[in-house]
């Protein structure tokens, strides 16, 4: 018998990768943090002996969900400006709110409680933009989270740096800081065309194909972001991004609820991935993005919550549902985004796209053991006929009682391991208390 760190069985595996499949019975071998195998239990235990064993006979095992676009810190932020149209919200509300309160300090603990509702989501990979991407980046490594730090640029002055050169060198010196970090990496994140210059962009397209990390930005999320556009540069957005090089297969764009058919087809045959972020979108009335017809023109579309300012929370397992939901309606379709599709969107999807898929998205041999389990033994869960429908359809973030990155088993029976949830629910009600008092 081989001797391995860590053997977990489970009712159901859900590898993602061959899409819709269900391995009843199996278990996955961890070694070393990485899946060694997967395989029948009963096959599991005459072949490896663990250290550590688990058997979650009323569960199923999913990869980590990885939340494609988010601005983790600004769950500090959650609830402050709610029912608003996107500019009304930004100008007169979130960029005073920033200007007035983000700091190094308000980037550490807000993104403390991001991480750890995230984790308690079953959410094991976050691709961030905001300020400070350096705490972010340590403070994720230091919990054991996996994350894209964005490397924001801006053309505004912030508490973060004066000008737009500022920020690509701060970003240049934090993705030389992170080359020997395993689970943290590095995409440059311009806020979106609308706050970024031509000579800025051109600037990251070249640094981005030199340092071959993706370019992660806001797009085309409005109408009238494209009225403005067309105002200001006589093009739409995604025009005048081709014009600089910048639609190519390193691209996120995120949003994305205002495409022609022709930018669909560019977005296809330049090899650029979308990120959908329905329940933001829904809630500032942004518009909606056409998920099915971009799938069916080949283009990776991946899933994210946006921040909790916008949405208000981090869940992945509602994002699914939601993404699900709205994509029958929007293709007026009832086999729209099939479950399995849509749960690929939340894990191999955004794997892609971050340019991770070697490394998480999908549970396989060699990938890192970033792992969820979720019970499904409960009466919310009853009767239960398939697996990937009640994954996306009926099952809510309550269900999810373990994680596992790379190995390390971080959230255990819905406790957080590395995290005091009492000292860091003290931190927040602090910012609680001084954002509250401050604008009364």
């Amino acid at each position: 018998m081989q001797n391995i760190n860590t053997l977990i069985k489970a009712r159901y595996v859900i590898p993602v990768e061959p899409l819709a499949c269900v391995l009843q019975d199996h278990a996955i071998a961890i070694n070393d943090g990485r899946i060694i195998d997967i395989l029948p239990s009963a096959v599991a235990s005459q072949r490896y002996q663990a250290d550590n064993t688990l058997a979650f006979e009323e569960h199923a095992l999913i990869p980590g969900l990885i939340n494609t676009h988010t601005h983790a810190s600004m769950s500090l932020f959650r609830g402050l400006a709610d029912d608003l149209p996107l500019m009304e919200w930004l100008n007169k509300h979130i960029w005073p709110a920033e200007s007035r309160w983000v700091n190094e300090e308000f980037i550490h603990d807000g993104t403390q409680l991001a991480i750890a509702e995230m984790l308690r989501g079953g959410t094991t990979c976050f691709n961030d933009m905001y300020f400070f991407p350096e705490i972010t980046a340590r403070l994720a490594a230091d919990i054991g989270m996996r994350a894209v730090v964005g490397l924001i640029a801006i053309e505004f002055p912030t508490v973060y740096a004066n000008d737009a050169n500022e920020y690509i060198s701060k970003g240049l010196e934090v993705h030389d800081s992170l080359k020997a970090e395993t689970l943290i990496t590095t995409a440059f994140a311009p806020h979106a065309p609308y706050t970024v210059s031509d000579s800025t962009l051109q600037d990251i397209a070249k640094y981005a194909n030199e340092l071959d990390i993706p370019i992660h930005t806001h797009l085309h999320e409005t109408k009238d972001e494209i009225t403005q556009g067309i105002e200001h540069n006589g093009k739409r957005p995604l025009a005048r991004l081709a014009e600089l090089g910048l639609i190519s297969p390193a691209l996120i764009g995120v949003h994305m609820t205002q495409l022609s058919d022709d930018e669909i087809g560019n977005l296809a045959a330049q090899g650029a991935h979308v990120v959908h972020c329905p329940e933001s979108n829904l809630k500032l009335a942004s518009g909606f993005c056409p998920v099915q017809k971009l799938l069916d023109a080949g283009i990776n579309v991946a899933l994210g919550t946006d921040s909790a300012a916008s949405n208000n929370d981090l869940d992945m397992l509602a994002e699914m549902r939601t993404a699900a939901l709205l994509a029958k309606a929007v293709a007026n379709d009832a086999t729209a985004l099939p479950a399995a599709s849509a749960l690929r969107m939340a894990t191999l999807n955004g794997a892609i796209a971050l340019g991770l898929a070697e490394e998480t998205g999908s549970l396989e041999v060699g990938k890192s053991a970033d792992i969820v389990a979720l019970h499904l033994g409960e009466v919310e869960t009853q009767p239960l006929y398939n697996v990937h429908s009640h994954i996306v359809y009926a099952v809510g973030r309550d269900k999810v009682s373990d994680v596992w990155i790379a190995g390390q088993h971080l959230l255990k029976e819905r406790r957080l391991v590395k995290m005091n949830e009492q000292t860091l629910k003290g931190k927040v009600n602090n910012w609680n208390h001084k954002i509250q008092t401050s604008s009364h």
